[in-house]
């Protein structure tokens, strides 16, 4: 109840100031229009039916209510499930719940609930056979609910039968079997039906839901309205999509629980014969007895097992008052007289018990006993029941008038009792026709026309016989008393209002052998439509359910009590001496101290485990006492809750931090122990390290890494270097600075061989000429004064008048020299190497060539005529020229491109390379504003 504030009214009926009919509505209606639908009377709930779904069910409302007390949390029908399922683990007791109320209260959706929850919360281990009974369990439900339900003015799906199920455990508390009987299956709606209302459902589902093939089978058609039975109802529900999901839903249910393709086949047949025949109840008690053939426990034997324990749940008709009330609404409104008895004086023996147990002296209560109305109906002899059975055995010709008559004459003076002919002056009845009896729930007026045929209720043998010789097993298995013979069939038969008593004696005699929890089920109006509550409806039916006597007889004594640790739990922060833990000698002797220091001692008596409060007002001060400290006790543990998961939460870190710090240090410790040894051999030559693969490093170690790899390979070029000859370092330097240059740009630029330089003096490239151009070198040694030749080789040029021809390149450390081979290398034309900005060349293996100056026309030349044919010494050009520039501190712009522009006269052009396989020398071939290389590759 923590959950439910006092604006919501008393969870619990006891708890009213005053027990009044209008302090009682007063707090049914404003719980109902607050939402909450369900109300304790002690331990009893009261339901009242909301017409609409509301979010109070499922998986998470089951777990809050799983293992509580039944006051723990607000009330609820999974709270009753819980109390009769503990209670039968518990104690191996058996239990069972009583569902009562009138038609369209809500019974069925309460015992479905209760069985939703007992599913939910057992067979935690998922026994396969467990799982099979509660599917069956839960599937029996919608079976039954399409044989057993119809369409009627109050309710959509009214139970026209009485339905209680026992539901076997064992010692886990796991179910494994059940038990189905029904009680007064109401045939007569086979036959007719009153305006409005409609026959069973299953007869719509089989026309509304079967295939067009399967109706043809069974010499049906779809529409409900060209059968006598069902025409009465055929408009009332014009969805067929709905009666053809809730066929559907039948059929797997009955699949579920184990009916077989031929039995399914069966029902649907004999259903399209009732259509043309009167046998509906023994198909129904068909139905009923093999889903109990399915449910009964498999296997199970007491000595080996265990004794099995038992939850019954009982959903029975409420008590009915119609325009017309016949012989089904007497039977119904009997049970109902029965189950009312029954429920007054188990409630007063539980109370009476709990007293003896406490030790507290019991109080007689005065309550409206009904048994005088109970034996009315069912006293041997002289009861209406007995009266009728010998109408009914008489011989001659007796008739509902003159059954009429003998009720009047021996029951003349019963204070319950009076018809026409007793109280002429009452015209709401008829003479010969109408009797009444004054029921607990109030006045029903009763014909007796169709009294004697109903309760004689015999079919003709030879008829049996004819259904039990049937080819279809399962209408033979419905009348298994055709296979008697003529000879064993002479004693008359018992009564339909016989076999009723007999069956609410022993239902009565169950019940009373249980544990018993109830669930009284209030209609809030006729309508049937959410949130309206109709008070004088609804104030009838607390009348006749006894609801104000109920809490009478609860508060009789004493209005509330609960076991003394409980009632210290809740209260014991409004005293001293309780608060957080007392160090009293006992529970009993806390609570005593607690009461005290309120002044509320007088109000309460001591029991043995419980504590007895008298009156409201005294839990009503302990309530506000309680509800002032609970903010502050609320922030205190706050506080020190959130001190706690602080200190936590510190410890944690601190924690943490240090395991982080060792970790490191040991990550840093491993490392450089590794580096170490990996690098033991690094100074060995000739490969000092070079293979050598560095650890993986911690991150926080990856900025050290990458200075050390950085360090370790300018070292490892220092011993390299050391060992080089002096005459090397040039060709290294210019084959450093073109791998700076053209590495992953171009494909090769010839780093694996041996730089020359100056191949025109080569005897090996220039065999012809090497005399005569060393003649010109000298020449222009001696007029330039150059010191050192960075470069030579043949070319092929091409210029801006599109001329093509084969000239030399020379290259010193102070000009660029173009040369004519053809003219003992006469000087063509020379650039001051100061002048030259930059070159560039392709990313392919041809030896293209564009050598930029300032303030001159770009020179577009091919390296050629060397030895090895097409060698490649485009990387080489490029890397004595950077060595050199990089020496001189001038910058130099190399470009590596496969489509070059140039500048010659101010013109711009661009170059480009065409591989051709077939071209014997590289040559160019000139186009309107660019040049293309002809590259013979190879």
């Amino acid at each position: 109840m923590d959950e439910e504030g006092p604006d919501c009214g008393k969870a619990d009926f006891v708890l009213l100031d005053q027990v009044t009919m209008e302090d009682f509505m007063e707090n049914l209606k404003l719980r109902f229009e607050k939402g909450r639908i369900y109300t304790y009377i002690g331990e009893v709930l009261v339901s009242v039916n909301p017409y609409q779904e509301l979010p109070l069910y499922g998986p998470e409302a089951i777990a809050k209510y799983q293992g509580r007390e039944l006051y723990e949390r607000p009330p609820h029908l999974y709270a009753v499930a819980n109390a009769a399922y503990r209670a039968m683990k518990r104690r191996s007791r058996d239990t069972c719940i009583v569902i009562s109320g009138e038609s369209g209260a809500g019974k069925t959706e309460a015992s479905k609930h209760i069985m939703q929850y007992i599913a939910a919360v057992t067979n935690p281990s998922q026994r396969a056979e467990v799982e099979r009974v509660k599917d069956v369990l839960l599937k029996s439900t919608c079976v039954l609910e399409a044989f057993g339900n119809a369409r009627t003015n109050r309710n959509n799906n009214s139970s026209r039968f009485g339905k209680y199920m026992d539901i076997n455990f064992d010692f886990k508390g796991d179910p494994v079997g059940g038990h189905i009987h029904s009680y007064l299956l109401e045939k007569s709606r086979v036959l007719k039906q009153h305006v409005g209302e409609r026959n069973f459902h299953a007869f719509y589902q089989v026309l509304r839901g079967c295939e067009d093939s399967q109706l043809e089978d069974l010499h049906l058609q779809r529409n409900p309205a060209l059968y006598s039975f069902t025409r009465q109802g055929a408009g009332l529900n014009p969805l067929d999509s709905d009666e053809r999901s809730h066929h559907q839903a039948v059929m797997e249910a009955m699949r579920v629980i184990g009916f077989s393709p031929e039995e399914v086949d069966s029902v649907r047949r004999i259903l399209a014969a009732i259509l043309h025949l009167a046998v509906y109840q023994r198909l129904f008690e068909w139905v009923v007895n093999r889903i109990n053939c399915v449910m009964e426990p498999r296997g199970r034997d007491p000595r080996r097992d265990g004794k099995d324990t038992v939850i019954g749940v009982l959903d029975i008709y409420g008590f009915e008052v119609f325009p017309v009330n016949s012989f089904e609404q007497f039977c119904i409104n009997y049970c109902n007289e029965k189950l009312q008895q029954l429920f007054i004086q188990l409630i007063l023996k539980q109370e009476q018990e709990e007293y003896e147990r406490e030790g507290i002296a019991w109080q007689s209560v005065d309550y409206f006993n009904n048994a005088t109305i109970v034996d009315l109906v069912e006293r041997p002899h002289r009861g209406v029941l007995a009266m009728l059975d010998e109408a009914c055995s008489a011989a001659g010709t007796i008739t509902d008038r003159i059954f009429l008559q003998s009720l009047d004459t021996h029951h003349r003076h019963h204070a319950h009792y009076t018809s026409r002919q007793l109280c002429p002056t009452d015209k709401t009845m008829e003479f010969g026709r109408d009797f009444r009896i004054k029921h607990y729930a109030g006045d029903v007026t009763y014909s007796v026309e169709g009294f004697i045929d109903k309760n004689r209720d015999h079919l003709f043998q030879d008829f049996k016989r004819l259904l039990y010789n049937s080819s279809d097993p399962t209408l033979r298995a419905m009348w298994p008393d055709g296979q008697q013979d003529i000879t064993e069939v002479t004693k008359r038969p018992l009564t339909a209002g016989t076999l009723f008593k007999n069956s609410m004696v022993a239902l009565v005699e169950n019940l009373a052998s249980k544990e018993p929890f109830y669930v009284r089920c209030i209609k809030p109006n006729e309508d049937k439509v959410a949130a309206k509550l109709d008070e004088g409806h609804c104030r009838h039916q607390v009348e006749y359910l006894g609801l104000l006597e109920n809490v009478r007889v609860r508060r009789a004594g004493f209005a509330s009590r609960q076991p003394y640790p409980r009632f210290l739990l809740r209260y014991k922060m409004t005293c001293e001496y309780t608060w957080p833990n007392h160090l009293l000698g006992s529970d009993r002797a806390a609570a005593s101290a607690l009461l005290e220091q309120h002044g509320l001692q007088g109000d309460v008596a001591f029991g043995h485990t419980k504590l007895f409060i008298r009156s409201p007002q005294t839990l009503v001060t302990l309530e506000q006492s309680r509800a002032r400290l609970i903010p502050i006790i609320v922030l205190l543990l706050q506080k020190a809750w959130r001190g706690t998961l602080a200190r936590w939460r510190c410890r944690r870190l601190r924690a943490v931090y240090t395991i982080m710090r060792w970790f490191r240090k040991h990550k840093v410790r491993a490392y450089l122990a590794e580096l170490h040894r990996r690098f033991q051999a690094a100074r060995q030559p000739p490969l000092y390290g070079r293979d050598l693969v560095w650890p993986t490093p911690p991150a926080v170690l990856q900025p050290f890494q990458d200075t050390c790899r950085l360090l370790f390979c300018r070292w490892r070029a220092r011993q390299l270097v050391k060992n080089i000859p002096p005459s090397d370092m040039a060709q290294i330097k210019a084959k450093v600075a073109a791998m700076g240059i053209l590495q992953e740009l171009r494909q090769d630029w010839g780093c694996r061989r041996a730089w020359a330089r100056d191949y025109l003096s080569s005897a090996t490239d220039n065999p012809t000429a090497s005399g005569l151009f060393a003649q010109r070198l000298n020449a222009l040694r001696e007029k330039d004064g150059f010191g050192t030749v960075l470069f030579s080789s043949h070319v092929r040029k091409v210029n801006r008048f599109n001329k093509r021809q084969d000239r030399a390149l020379l290259l010193t450390d102070r000009h660029l020299y173009k040369l004519d081979p053809g003219r003992q290398y006469r000087v063509m034309r020379t650039v001051p190497l100061a002048l030259v900005t930059g070159l560039s060349v392709t990313s392919g293996r041809d030896q293209l060539v564009v050598l930029h100056a300032r303030g001159q026309d770009d020179l577009v030349v091919c390296l050629h005529r060397s030895q090895p044919p097409l060698d490649n010494r485009v990387g080489e050009l490029v890397g004595v020229l950077a060595a050199h520039c990089q020496g001189e501190g001038c910058a130099l712009e190399v470009r590596v491109s496969d489509c070059i522009p140039l500048s010659q006269r101010g013109a711009r052009r661009l170059v480009s390379v065409e591989p051709k396989p077939e071209q014997p020398e590289p040559d160019f071939r000139c186009s309107r504003g660019a040049y293309t290389l002809l590259w013979p590759s190879r």
